[in-house]
């Protein structure tokens, strides 16, 4: 931001700075116009000396252009901005290198009414377009850095310069992060149009910015913030207290912590244990502020003595009893880091250079690292040592405060490629003990932070840290300065030392600092372990019960050997072959990595404050005045456990999704009221209970009693259970795999191989059969009878007939060839729903089986039910004239029930939510797939993080980013007889890339006075997570209007479908869809006290598959930043879809306009919300005389009052004050 004559000229760098907080950069503005003289910018050394390495990175990015394109790289020199001639100058330059067709400019100069950018790349692409790169120190891809990208790239359109569909970030990693304009540049407009609006109003107000101004957003913790927060004593002075919350207790006219610690009741949106803990929190950091107060007054300390201890509430004894019994064998641990170390070629960042430890004796060991070689070594040793110590002794702990350690020993060992087995041994045994979520869990302290650093005034005395380095931020520049003494020899003004002498004498104060921490810690478990007897909870030694944690595990030999072949994940010459090899070798531990990857996750929730977790998906915090007991403790018939029966009411986090008959767990505060085997006393308990259903507004579950033993006590939460075992498909898998090592190079001819490669489908004829007029049952059928071991893939949009297209391809390939197929799929019912349209194809039952989910489920099914294990006679007695078997990747990968290749075709069902891995897994069963699905519609949840993308859906491989699937894997089936056109256009635009359109049946449905198509409806609403009551009755209002309407539906006939007779329009031909299940209960209320207690409402999963007339889709956050989740969740592309594409005639997208006022967090998030500004027809700002363009009717206009200083249709900003 520049002050220039009077004017203010913005730059790219202040939309990162107004996105990141208004507020603070509202107040930079008003020091540059003179308005407020008293704020000054907090320095940031670290902040600096990012800067500086920045720079660094750039100059070699541009080394290597010159290196490659010698004076083709045109460098235009920054100008001073107060000078307007060195300003026209640039410009002229720059606008001189595009048309010259310069290979690469390097600080290409834009000035644009107010506006002016320096953009580090601009290099032309091949076809001429000129693609904009931006050097970045960061390992990925930030938000503020994709809005400077698109502010470039829109001056490109502005000038007329052709400009390349993408942008991209040149990493600090070396990598490139490549970003569709179209993701970012809605976003980038809006923001743009909002920063002119604010300096536009700052331009109109007297005074500097007012803290609590409604009109601007709030980091609430940056440093200028900050300084607002404690003057105004704002409740973000409270330890833990999130923004969100702070919005909530402003709506109650809580404005202060004062005024907060002496409120009570309820608050609306903030649950009432977390109310409670932080009201507490408010009160004793109040208490701690009297007491300095005092002990000051009354002359007993000064502003420069030590603080005094705060006081301290137990608010939870139990979680005391997490610590283990003291060992004389135990450690007390700690890292000191630089996350901006780097070498040669500056691809790997971050050395944790010093791992210092004491023992009970407080003797000092440390483990110096300068490079990452010798943090390799670091490492070893440090391994090494704790298994000498563990030798002696075997019961000994390692103790660390916060998960620093725990998480940098994991990411160390992955980074050397050494030790991992021992860290994920040390971590499964509990070895590792992090005192903070104990210390978050049990006590309640008095401040504001609590770093160790703040409770050490509870238990260091007058040992109380007084050296100068008093911070790891402090801790990270005296080793960098170090560095440099040792580097140049310099003298060290400080000692007078030189050279090695004087960088050994930082060093030597930095392990002091070091030592000290590991101290703290010590002190702080043994005063933990105070308190504790003071509360009669007495450390319990770790049980020699087994439980089922997710274990350490070595990787096979099989999957060594294939990433052996595979080569480094980083390796710049990659090629899909080995990227292929690398997905083989993720896959034969795909399921290991995902038990592992749950039980950390459960133990994270068992040991872990609340607030940590509670959004988690498939969470459920029971509110125990909501929840009622529908059958108390009974045991009938054969049962051997006693059960009861709950419905759990409480908060349901975002995404939740409870299946009926889910074996899941509810949580029980330690003590437990049930005997527990559990190794990590002090952690909540856990027991298993099965869902019945789901509820508008909670989960009926029942529970089943632990050792012969009920209780009464209800549970605190219901969360995920167990994974479903592997069963076969691990030894499947790895059969699977074994050829690809003994042939290599030479590949398997085989389906799932040729998918891994993402080749396309191998035919004997050498093409896929070419599509005459849309008739895919036929064209499908020749390709798959032409495959040669190989796959075929097909896109079903929703209502383009998938499902009828895959049964009647069936019924073909086994009533006229007599094929030997097979189909899986996700879950149960979808593999049935398909055999079910195979034998509406004509297929003789006799000839179509499966088993059952349930051995007592007796429904009657028009195919033939089969046992369990009675797959195998079944295809034995169809072996001559072909057969249809439906099962699961479980059925399929056990050669007990499915021979090996036994199968001509394995069909896929939803094959856009089924893994890479199940995929492998049920392949080995026939010598032909036909993956059927949508990646668009929600996507394949997985538990598991893998070093490869082996949980990507097998039809999003194949898709690898496209929308639609590129034609040479297979067919998109492109005409959806569901949707009018109207409806399927913007749902073409946001999911297909505009391939996708209506079946000419489908004008023919209509609503008698309602327009066909999407219709936005904006409903203003502020505070509002995940409900609002404003849109709930705006819901209620749009039932009230189209019920009674005149109806036209379609009808089937022998020439086709015709327009049938219109008819009222009923409550069951709506269906309402919101993301939360809060908006659920609150729409389903207001529905039913309205009187339409017929009108379906759920969450987007519940309708997937099923179509209405009406589909009427409600939002409920007011904004991108109360959004549990963020946009990411609540835009998702692909939940829009599902949401607006279940209606054949017109969908009503409810929503908040306030969602489109923040940033979000992620480039996926950015994408989103490009894709909804565009869905909701937001008019974009003007950019080079022509709109961004939208999807629907213009919903709310961007602000635009004629003057210079607000016409977004000029670029950021220009105006004077």
């Amino acid at each position: 931001m520049y002050l220039v004559d009077g004017t203010v000229v913005t730059s790219a760098s202040d939309l990162k700075k107004a996105a990141e907080c208004e507020f603070a950069f509202l107040r930079e503005l008003d020091v540059k116009l003179g308005r407020d003289t008293l704020f000054e910018p907090v320095a940031d050394p670290m902040l600096e000396r990012a800067g500086r390495l920045g720079d660094a990175h750039e100059r070699r990015v541009l080394e290597s252009y010159r290196e490659r394109f010698g004076a083709g790289v045109v460098e235009i020199d920054r100008p001073d901005l107060r000078d307007a001639d060195q300003v026209a100058a640039a410009v002229a330059a720059t606008l001189a290198a595009f048309e010259s067709g310069a290979p690469v400019v390097f600080q290409a100069t834009f000035v644009d009414d107010g506006f002016v950018g320096f953009a580090d790349f601009i290099v032309r692409e091949p076809d001429g377009r000129y693609l904009v790169q931006d050097s970045k120190l960061a390992r990925r891809a930030r938000v503020t850095a994709l809005l400077q990208l698109a502010a470039y790239a829109t001056q490109l359109a502005r000038l007329g310069i052709p400009r390349a569909d993408t942008v991209e970030l040149l990493l600090g990693d070396g990598t490139t992060s490549s970003h569709r304009l179209d993701d970012i540049e809605p976003v980038y407009l809006l923001r743009r149009a909002r920063l002119e609006q604010i300096v536009a109003d700052r331009i109109a107000d007297d005074g500097p910015a007012a803290w609590g101004d409604p009109r601007y957003t709030l980091d609430g913790r940056c440093p200028t913030c900050d300084l607002e927060v404690q003057a105004h004593r704002d409740p973000l002075l409270v330890a833990g207290l999130r923004t969100t919350q702070r919005a909530h207790l402003f709506e109650a006219g809580i404005t202060t912590i004062d005024a907060f610690a002496a409120s009570q009741g309820p608050i609306d949106g903030i649950l009432e244990a977390t109310l409670e803990g932080l009201r507490l929190q408010a009160k004793l950091q109040l208490a701690a502020e009297a007491a300095t107060a005092a002990a000051e007054a009354a002359g007993q300390r000064g502003p420069d003595d030590p603080p005094l201890p705060p006081p301290v509430v137990v608010r939870e004894p139990g979680a005391l009893a997490a610590i283990p019994t003291p060992d004389p064998g135990d450690l007390f641990f700690d890292f000191e880091g630089d996350p901006l170390y780097t070498e040669g070629s500056a691809t790997e960042w971050g050395l944790d250079y010093l791992f210092g430890m004491i023992d009970n004796d407080e003797q000092f060991t440390p483990l110096w690292a300068h490079s990452f070689a010798e943090e390799r070594e670091a490492l070893v040793k440090f391994l090494e040592l704790v298994k000498l110590r563990q030798a002696a002794h075997p019961g000994l702990h390692i103790y660390h405060y916060a998960s620093y350690e725990r998480t940098h020993l994991t990411s160390i060992a992955a980074r050397h490629g050494v030790g991992e087995a021992d860290v994920d041994q040390l971590l499964a045994d509990g070895v590792l003990v992090d005192l903070y979520p104990i210390v978050k869990r049990a006590v309640r302290v008095g401040s504001r932070s609590y770093s160790i650093k703040k409770l050490e005034p509870l238990y260091m005395g007058d040992q109380l840290r007084e050296a100068d380095v008093k911070s790891g931020g402090d801790s990270i520049l005296e080793y960098v300065r170090a560095r440099e003494l040792l580097a140049t020899g310099d003298v060290d003004p400080a000692t007078g030392l030189a050279g090695a002498a004087a960088a050994q004498h930082v060093l030597d104060d930095l392990a002091e600092y070091n030592r000290y921490d590991c101290v703290s810690t010590l002190r702080l478990r043994d005063w933990l372990l105070d308190l504790a007897r003071r509360e009669h909870v007495e450390p319990v030694p770790a049980l020699l019960i087994a439980e089922p944690t997710g274990k350490s595990y070595e990787a096979s030999p099989l999957a060594v050997q294939l990433q052996r072949l595979a080569g480094p994940a980083d390796d710049p010459e990659r090629d899909a072959d080995h990227t292929a090899l690398a997905l083989a070798a993720a896959a034969i531990d795909y399921h290991d990595r995902e038990l592992k990857t749950f039980w950390w996750g459960h133990f994270f929730r068992v040991e872990q404050p609340l607030e940590a977790w509670e959004d988690h998906r498939d969470v459920l915090v029971v509110d125990p005045a909501r929840t009622v007991v529908l059958h108390d403790w009974y045991r009938e018939g054969r049962q051997q456990h006693d059960r009861r029966e709950l419905l759990l009411r409480g908060r349901i986090a975002p995404g939740s999704r409870f299946s009926q008959g889910a074996d899941l767990y509810v949580l029980y505060e330690w003590p437990a009221p049930f005997p527990s085997t559990s190794r990590r006393p002090g952690s909540r308990a856990w027991t298993s209970a099965t869902v019945i259903e789901a509820t508008a507004d909670g989960v009926r579950v029942e529970e089943r009693g632990v050792a012969g033993e009920t209780w009464r006590a209800l549970p605190m939460a219901l969360v995920p259970g167990n994974p479903p075992p592997a069963g076969r498909q691990r030894d499947a898998i790895a059969e699977w795999a074994a050829p690809i090592v003994s042939r290599h190079p030479v590949w398997p001819r085989d389906p799932a191989v040729d998918l891994l490669r993402r080749i396309p489908p191998r035919t004997r004829s050498g093409a896929l059969a070419a599509l005459p007029d849309h008739e895919y049952v036929g064209v499908v059928v020749r390709s798959l009878g032409d495959l040669d071991d190989s796959y075929l893939a097909v896109q079903g949009p929703p209502g383009t007939g998938k499902t009828y297209v895959a049964s009647r391809v069936i019924a073909r390939l086994v009533g006229h060839h007599g094929w030997k197929v097979g189909v899986v799929a996700q879950s149960h019912a979808v593999v049935e729903h398909l055999l079910d349209a195979v034998l509406a194809a004509g297929l003789d039952p006799r000839l179509v089986a499966k088993a059952p989910k349930d051995r007592d489920d007796d429904t009657e099914r028009g195919w033939t039910v089969i046992e369990k294990n009675g797959a195998s006679s079944f295809i034995a007695a169809n072996q001559a004239t072909g057969f249809v078997y439906g099962g699961t990747a479980w059925d399929f990968a056990n050669a007990d029930r499915v021979g090996r290749r036994a199968l001509d075709l394995l069909v896929v069902d939803e094959a856009g939510q089924f893994s890479l891995a199940s995929t492998i897994a049920a392949s080995v069963a026939a010598r032909r797939l036909l993956l059927l699905g949508d990646p668009q519609q929600l996507p394949q949840v997985s538990q598991g993080t893998h070093p490869e993308p082996v949980d990507t859906s097998a039809l999003g491989w194949i898709a690898d980013g496209h929308d639609v699937l590129p034609a040479e894997y297979g067919y998109f089936l492109a005409e959806s007889r569901r949707m009018h056109p109207a409806l399927a256009a913007p749902v073409s635009r946001l999911s297909y890339e505009g391939e996708l359109r209506s079946h000419d049946c489908a004008s023919l449905r209509g609503i008698d006075g309602i327009p066909p198509g999407l219709t936005p409806v904006a409903v203003e609403h502020d505070g509002n997570t995940t409900e609002s009551a404003e849109e709930a009755d705006e819901v209620v209002r749009i039932v009230g209007d189209l019920l009674g309407r005149a109806y036209t539906g379609t009808r089937d006939t022998a020439d086709g479908p015709e327009q049938a007779d219109p008819r009222p329009l009923q409550q069951t031909d709506l269906i309402v869809v919101t993301p939360y299940n809060a908006q659920l209960a609150l729409v389903r209320d207001r529905l039913d006290r309205a009187g339409y207690t017929a009108v379906p409402v759920g969450t987007v999963d519940k309708f997937q598959g099923q179509e209405a007339a009406v589909a009427i889709v409600s939002l409920a956050a007011s904004s991108a930043t109360v959004a549990p989740r963020g946009v990411e969740f609540l835009l998702l592309k692909n939940r829009l879809n599902v949401a607006i594409s279940r209606a054949k005639v017109a969908a009503y997208l409810v929503y908040s306009p306030g969602l489109l006022d923040a940033l979000p967090r992620t480039p996926l998030g950015v994408a989103q919300l490009s894709a909804f500004a565009r869905l909701v027809g937001v008019e974009l700002p003007r950019v080079g005389g022509a709109a961004a363009a939208t999807d629907a009717p213009t919903a709310t206009d961007a602000p635009n009052s004629g003057s210079a200083a607000t016409d977004v249709s000029n670029a950021p900003v220009v105006a004077t004050p």
